[in-house]
């Protein structure tokens, strides 16, 4: 009978250790939907749970295809988000001071696959509040002047290039808007999201010492008048005139020769204008300061504070941010790497105008004036008015100075919140 029921009792053992042993951790994944569902989900089964199958983790991704800002935000207010989320730097710092982000310095200090010295300073730079790391960015963008080879040619014009500033990319764009009533020189999206690497160029800074802004400084309003001012002279056009939602859309059509995007265009213009001749090259110099200006756009991991399970959410983002994920997204034409390792990458290197367009990108990051795309804890707030005069002024509703009065006065509104 004893052992009969030694028996029984090492059968229960070895099941009840076997059932811990095997324990199951499922880490809640969350970010943007459309086009990043197919590739988190894939990233996710080629990479992340076949590396922590050992240890009982395993990862479920639940994409948010509207307003991801204000679900996350939500969510965790609620008690209901995810452990491991994407912060996007345009308003990371208001989600971060609200203390819903872990901060990240202990686990990079015990990690011996990611340190702070991994990743380029001035997008962790976005990500850092008080001194202290809350979000570890899995890839960026830049802008760059993404041109149709094909208006150029039939102009007899030279292609924009590295060395071009704004007076002699101005001269090439007008002789290329004159080939034809319906043909533009430049896509003018109507936001600070474009317009601002320009005003960077010129010197602009968004916010003096003070913490305050002033559009009536001298660099953004020489940026602001060289910008609306291509629209004023016929050699720009917003993309909204030509039926398009946003800059790339109206590159497509042919009719403008060329638009300030990022490497998000990329794919758009491989599935939408196959045919589309384009070549890209770096933004036009400040004719005074010699300098570009640019806009890193940005997005992190970041953890969940009230999370129960924030040492399986930090593996998971170890490899989500690992150079092997890193090297299979820039290999698609997907992003940019945020890895310093990766910066002199033989992908880079490739005959392919799509490697070199990213090269373009990629380089813009370290190349001026470059800043991340935020606005403290403003967000798009901050943003809001100067896009609206912008649109005002380049559809003739106000003048250049009743613009800036505007944007100025509602800005000052924003920040007395």
């Amino acid at each position: 009978m004893k052992q009969v029921f030694r028996f029984i009792l090492a059968l229960v053992l070895i099941v009840v250790m076997g059932s811990v042993a095997f324990a199951e951790t499922k880490v809640r994944v969350a970010g943007y939907g459309g086009s990043d569902l197919a590739i988190v989900e894939e990233l996710i089964a080629k990479f992340v749970n076949p590396a922590l199958k050992d240890e009982g983790i395993t990862v479920v991704y639940e994409p948010i295809a509207d307003d991801y800002q204000r679900y996350i935000v939500n969510a965790l207010s609620a008690g209901t988000g995810p452990d491991l989320f994407y912060i996007d730097a345009f308003w990371a710092e208001s989600l971060i001071r609200s203390g819903a982000v872990e901060p990240l310095d202990e686990y990079l200090a015990k990690s011996k696959v990611l340190h702070k010295e991994d990743i380029i300073p001035s997008l962790l730079d976005a990500f850092t509040v008080d001194g202290k790391v809350y979000g570890i960015p899995k890839d960026f963008n830049t802008l760059a002047l993404f041109y149709n080879k094909d208006l150029f040619d039939l102009a007899g014009v030279p292609y924009p290039d590295e060395n071009d500033t704004w007076d002699t990319l101005e001269e090439k764009l007008r002789k290329v808007a004159e080939l034809d009533d319906e043909i533009y020189g430049l896509a003018l999206q109507p936001e600070f999201a474009r317009m601002g690497a320009l005003a960077f160029a010129a010197g602009f800074e968004p916010f003096d010492k003070n913490g305050k802004t002033n559009l009536f400084d001298p660099g953004f309003r020489e940026a602001f008048e060289w910008y609306v001012g291509l629209a004023k002279k016929g050699i720009g056009v917003m993309p909204a005139d030509l039926g398009q939602g946003w800059g790339g859309g109206a590159f497509a059509t042919e009719r403008v020769a060329a638009c300030l995007e990022g490497a998000w265009i990329i794919g758009f213009l491989r599935d939408n204008a196959p045919n589309l001749n384009y070549g890209v090259t770096l933004l036009p110099k400040h004719p005074k300061t010699g300098k570009r200006g640019n806009f890193i756009y940005t997005v992190a991991w970041g953890i969940n504070r009230d999370s129960n399970k924030k040492e399986a959410a930090f593996k998971v983002l170890e490899i989500l941010t690992s150079e092997e994920v890193q090297q299979w997204v820039l290999e698609r034409g997907l992003a940019i790497p945020s890895r310093v390792a990766l910066a002199d990458n033989p992908y880079f290197k490739k005959n392919d105008r799509e490697a070199y367009a990213n090269y373009i990108v990629f380089k813009g990051a370290s190349d001026g004036n470059v800043k991340p795309f935020n606005f403290r804890q403003y967000g798009g707030e901050w943003m809001a008015p100067i896009n609206e005069v912008l649109r005002s002024v380049m559809s003739g509703e106000y003048t250049v100075e009743q613009g800036l009065k505007e944007a100025q006065k509602r800005i000052e509104q924003v920040m007395r919140r």
